[in-house]
């Protein structure tokens, strides 16, 4: 059976002013399904080039990204928005938008607008999702625009939750005031991830918010690496590991 994700030696270049920028240089990566991966790196590493790479957000100059045995880059720019929508959930902090007035329970059902379900039901099935990441039923009535970094964040999260992704994928998970909203919000990631048997992949300029991953990486200079060298990928003792719905270790 194919990974739900492999980079098969990718590189990416953007120009920058008279520049060839190497954003990623002949990056391997396997992602199987239910697997936990963190990426550690500094700003401008290419972490979220990465990211976006995976969800078919950008294509690769070399190399081959593959989700489901499947090129990536032979897929129409159609194709790639159904897997986006259907198969994987982006959440960066970066793409938090919201409509003026939009409550916070229409703003999570609205990403349930390819999936048939009339608003009445969308409705429905996000006021579950936002139950489970701690908005309760008056917090899904306020204004999406209104709420708290800390708030805002699981309710990202319920958004990337409610079509049941494959592949979840987060840019700086857990951007927070406190180290304790951190904590509650990453141990509320852990057991989402637990109970649905999603892969996941994670990337942040902090180690902390990393914390507990079973794969952790480090990228530096476009370069991807472990503890162990290049191309290299560490098993590490962890809360977040889950296979097919089951917690293991």
């Amino acid at each position: 059976m194919a990974p739900l994700v492999s980079f098969e030696s990718v590189s990416k270049h953007f120009a920058d002013g008279g520049r060839d920028l190497v954003v990623l240089d002949r990056v391997s990566l396997t992602i199987e399904a239910g697997q936990a991966i963190g990426v550690y790196g500094q700003r401008r590493s290419g972490k979220s080039t990465l990211l976006r790479m995976a969800a078919g957000l950008v294509l690769a100059d070399s190399g081959v990204v593959r989700f489901d045995g499947r090129d990536v880059s032979t897929m129409s720019a159609g194709e790639r928005g159904r897997l986006l929508r259907e198969a994987i959930a982006l959440m960066s902090p970066q793409d938090w938008r919201a409509l003026p007035g939009e409550t916070v329970v229409d703003h999570v059902a609205t990403s349930l607008g390819s999936e048939g379900l009339t608003m009445r039901q969308a409705r429905r099935r996000a006021l579950q999702i936002l139950d489970q990441v701690g908005i309760g039923a008056a917090g899904a009535q306020e204004a999406a625009s209104d709420l708290s970094m800390t708030d805002r964040t699981r309710v990202m999260l319920a958004r990337a939750l409610a079509r049941e992704p494959r592949l979840l994928i987060l840019d700086e998970p857990a951007l927070m005031p406190s180290v304790g909203d951190r904590d509650r919000f990453l141990e509320l990631l852990r057991e989402a991830v637990r109970q649905r048997g999603m892969a996941l992949l994670a990337a942040s300029e902090e180690m902390s918010a990393l914390r507990g991953v079973g794969v952790m990486m480090c990228i530096a200079d476009g370069e991807l690496s472990s503890s162990q060298g290049p191309g290299t990928v560490v098993n590490l003792p962890g809360r977040w590991r889950a296979t097919a719905g089951r917690s293991v270790g």
